[in-house]
C-alpha cells in the first residue's frame, strides 16, 4: 500500500510540475513578446488579458463568413472546442488547463502564423500576441 501511495504522490507532482512549467513557458513567451513590442513602439507599456480577449473574440469576415478565434476554441479557451469546418476537436487553448499547449514554442509560433494569416489575413503583431496569451493565463474551468 505504501508503494502505491509513493508512485501516486510521485505521479501528481509530475503532473502538476509539468502544467507549471507549461504556464511559464506561456509567461515566457508573452514577455517575449511584450519586448518585442515595446522595442516597436515604445508607447506600449504591458500586455493586457482584457485586449486579448476582445482581439480572441473579434469577429472578421472571411469568405463572406463571420469568425473568430472563439468560433473553433469557444468563448472561454479552457474549454475543448471544434473546427468549424472539419469538426475535429481541438483541445483547451489556456494553458492553464492544457499542459501541452505551451510545451512546443516552435509549434506556437507555427501556429500564430497560420491562424492570424487564416483569420485576419496577416501575421499578427507582437503586442495582439502578447495581449491573447496574457488572456488566455486568465482562461480557467469556472
Amino acid at each position: 500500500m505504501k508503494k502505491i501511495s509513493i508512485a501516486l504522490i510521485a505521479l501528481l507532482s509530475a503532473s502538476v510540475m509539468s502544467a507549471h512549467a507549461d504556464v511559464e513557458s506561456a509567461h515566457k513567451l508573452a514577455n517575449k513578446y511584450l519586448g518585442i513590442a515595446k522595442a516597436i513602439n515604445p508607447e506600449y507599456k504591458d500586455f493586457s488579458a482584457e485586449d486579448g480577449k476582445a482581439f480572441f473574440n473579434r469577429e472578421i469576415t472571411v469568405k463572406g463568413k463571420q469568425v473568430a478565434c472563439a468560433s473553433c476554441h469557444t468563448a472561454n479557451p479552457a474549454d475543448p472546442g471544434k473546427h468549424i469546418v472539419t469538426g475535429k476537436p481541438i483541445r483547451p487553448l489556456s494553458p492553464v488547463v492544457n499542459a501541452k499547449r505551451f510545451a512546443d514554442l516552435d509549434k506556437v509560433e507555427k501556429n500564430f502564423t497560420s491562424h492570424c494569416n487564416d483569420i485576419i489575413g496577416r501575421d499578427c503583431t507582437a503586442q495582439e500576441k502578447a495581449n491573447f496569451i496574457a488572456y488566455l493565463l486568465t482562461a480557467d474551468k469556472p
